[in-house]
């Protein structure tokens, strides 16, 4: 494959080979012919006389995969626009503008075709973003942009038309941020690709400053090779270009895309679709001597690997390739580790002790057994994770202990339903029940603080943390009965 992404193999086979990915064989999709470097053919105009124009772009994206689509901005019209600000969160947090998504729909049909009469005509500007600082569970702050309303709203209306086309050409290991595909089911998928492909080892990776590492140059010719409409292409430049503002000074954007941003999930996508994806499955036909499995998630992705020299020779492959566009891994975060059904056996028989876990998506993996002694992948909630949940529960639980108990309940009730609904997994209960055991033990402090003639102790705590806080019990079932209804049910997804 060459810089531009090319496959060397012009012909999709009918069955994926056995080394192809887990992910691949059992979503049911073949594999993405080389798509990038050829020679286009002439571009395509979708008729608005169809019933729903978008679905025949999708179509030719499907059937031609050289295609270059020369119009595509008159899908952004008033009715996607329209339908872009319903999407936003009402109490999302306004850009430096300062507009909000109440205001702004005070007189919203207008405004809408202000808008897109601006965008059509080419006098549509972008805004800065607005640098704003959230903290990772590490302890460090992740810098986020945060764009103004109409840059959303456009933003948002313009990756669901590209969305038509890049979904169809993104590879089946790919699952952050597209549509109808989120963490639990590239999760799903790597247990799948670990427990029923020859796993041996596992390279847990993750790209070092990706976003802001994002070269614009090259995301410019990536695109190219699909669009061919200079006035998206113009959006998009706009987009990417036009700064951010922190502290009140405006610091331009060279590289990079704003992480926040609506439209910065695709452009990431698409990046890593031709830096990354593609160059993964030509390196797996050409190279790997037995079976290779890869799930990635944004810029974090895990691969397992059958054989410890594939293993090697792909981690250096891997960098020389990211380095050729301005991406390196993260040396803290990637790392080789011996895993899967024999890992276990074979390091207790070098004395090395037991196999050595990775983290993916909020979950710790583990090498466990089930009752019968078969292998099982275990996944629990990764404890820094916890912790720092636990420190912002008790943080408002401080500010908050005099608010009635009510109040208190029905805020704490949403925190443990939303963390039961993401991290209780089979094989996680402990750690859930521990959650809801911390949740509730704090609560008991912040209670008892209220005053010194407190009348709460345990026996009515435990009352309170029954009426509003609900039991600690799995709530996904187990990843290959889903992810093959997913695949092979009633309803398969593509």
């Amino acid at each position: 494959m060459n810089e531009r992404g090319k496959s060397d193999s012009p012909v999709v086979p009918a069955k994926p080979p056995n080394k192809t990915s887990v992910a691949e064989v059992v979503e049911g999709r073949g594999l993405a012919k080389g798509n990038t470097a050829s020679t286009t053919r002439p571009g395509h105009r979708a008729g608005s006389g169809v019933s729903n124009a978008l679905d025949r772009v999708r179509e030719i994206a499907r059937t031609d995969k050289e295609t270059r689509f020369t119009a595509l901005l008159h899908h952004v019209d008033v009715r996607r626009l329209r339908a872009a600000y319903w999407a936003i969160r009402p109490q999302a947090a306004p850009g430096v503008d300062g507009q909000t998504w109440e205001a702004y729909g005070q007189d919203l049909e207008a405004n809408l075709q202000d808008l897109h009469d601006r965008l059509h005509t080419g006098r549509y500007r972008a805004s800065p973003s607005r640098r704003v600082y959230i903290p990772k569970a590490d302890g460090r702050l992740r810098p986020l942009g945060i764009a103004t309303l109409e840059d959303k709203i456009a933003q948002r209306a313009v990756v669901e038309v590209l969305n038509a086309i890049y979904e169809v050409d993104f590879l089946g290991f790919s699952y952050g941020f597209r549509p109808r595909r989120g963490p639990h089911h590239a999760l799903d998928a790597l247990a799948v690709g670990i427990e029923r492909k020859k796993v041996n080892w596992v390279l847990d990776a993750d790209i070092r400053e990706f976003f802001t590492s994002l070269d614009h140059r090259w995301l410019a010719k990536f695109l190219e090779h699909r669009i061919a409409d200079q006035r998206v292409l113009r959006l998009i430049r706009k987009w990417l270009s036009a700064g951010v503002i922190e502290d009140g000074a405006w610091t331009a954007s060279a590289q990079g895309a704003p992480q926040g941003a609506s439209a910065s999930p695709l452009l990431a996508n698409v990046y890593l679709h031709y830096v990354l994806d593609l160059w993964v499955q030509w390196w797996r036909r050409r190279y790997a001597h037995g079976d290779v499995i890869i799930v990635r998630f944004a810029d974090d992705f895990v691969a397992g690997f059958e054989h410890q020299a594939d293993a090697q020779r792909f981690l250096t492959d891997l960098r020389e390739r990211l380095a050729k566009f301005g991406l390196e891994l993260h040396p803290d975060k990637t790392r080789l580790i011996e895993f899967g059904r024999h890992a276990a056996r074979r390091r207790a028989a070098r004395g090395v002790g037991k196999p050595e876990t990775f983290d993916f998506l909020g979950f710790t993996h583990l090498c466990g057994k089930t009752k019968t002694g078969r292998f099982w992948l275990r996944r629990i909630t990764i404890s820094k994770r916890m912790r720092a949940k636990l420190r912002e529960v008790n943080d408002h639980l401080k500010r908050c202990r005099h608010r009635p108990i009510p109040v208190q309940g029905q805020w704490l009730r949403a925190v443990v339903q939303g963390h039961l609904a993401y991290y209780a997994v089979p094989g996680n209960t402990d750690a859930v029940a521990a959650f809801r055991t911390q949740v509730t033990r704090h609560w008991y402090k912040a209670l008892r603080r209220r005053s010194q003639r407190t009348r709460i102790n345990w026996t009515r705590m435990n009352r309170i943390a029954t009426r509003w806080l609900p039991p600690a019990r799995v709530k996904h079932p187990f990843p290959d009965m889903r992810f093959d209804a997913r695949t092979r049910g009633r309803s398969p997804v593509r």
